[in-house]
């Protein structure tokens, strides 16, 4: 009940705001058409580049909007009123990092018909690409949403979030970039899914609890 209240919180905001979720998308869309344009429309050769361009387009976007997740919160007393007031702050970050996936995440895997269409991605890789996407997407909104709350009380927080979240978001791009790739050659690709989903199971379990204790630290 909480957790919905907080939830609709967080779309009404989106609703407002919507360069808050428009600019990633408009990122993702633009990166993705620029490359054909620089690499030439060489079908072969858009087909192999497509997996690492999917995925360094869609961990940049999503990174795009990382950084003002908690910053208006923060700054109108929000969060620190609602550690001094001992209100459920769990139901508060997980309605942020789900609407944070609405906004962002979902949004790209969506996209992914006009990703194919611009790549000449062939179907058995496309199939992978939703996949991976629909894996990957909600672990990048997990460590952006941490990064965020680390880095909400610093000024310009934006480079320090960068240096904190790429570096995580290494191994997901490589077991994602590898599923693609697989699956282009026609080869199997079920490990690099397995890997995925214990990533994100295993961030779902942690990263909440970072981010309130983050939350916490940062106003204390």
């Amino acid at each position: 009940m909480v957790m919905r209240q907080f939830l609709q919180r967080e779309l009404r905001l989106l609703a407002r705001q919507k360069a808050d979720w428009l600019n990633p998308l408009l990122f993702f869309v633009i990166v993705l058409s620029l490359f054909p344009l620089g690499v030439g429309p060489e079908p072969n050769l858009l087909r192999l580049m497509a997996p690492g361009i999917v995925w360094i387009a869609a961990l940049l976007s999503v990174l795009l909007a990382a950084e003002r997740l908690f910053k208006d919160d923060y700054r109108n007393g929000v969060v620190e009123q609602l550690v001094a007031t001992r209100q459920p702050l769990l139901s508060y970050v997980l309605a942020k990092i789900l609407a944070n996936w609405l906004s962002t995440g979902l949004p790209l895997v969506i996209l992914s018909p006009v990703v194919a269409l611009l790549l000449n991605v062939n179907q058995a890789s496309f199939v992978a690409m939703i996949l991976t996407l629909l894996l990957g997407t909600p672990l990048l909104s997990l460590l952006s949403v941490m990064g965020a709350a680390l880095t909400v009380s610093a000024d310009k927080g934006g480079i320090l979030l960068a240096l904190l979240i790429l570096p995580l978001y290494i191994p997901l791009l490589i077991f994602a970039s590898a599923a693609v790739e697989a699956a282009s050659m026609v080869m199997p690709y079920h490990g690099q899914l397995a890997i995925m989903l214990a990533m994100l199971l295993f961030a779902l379990a942690l990263i909440p609890m970072a981010v309130i204790s983050a939350l916490k630290l940062n106003v204390s």
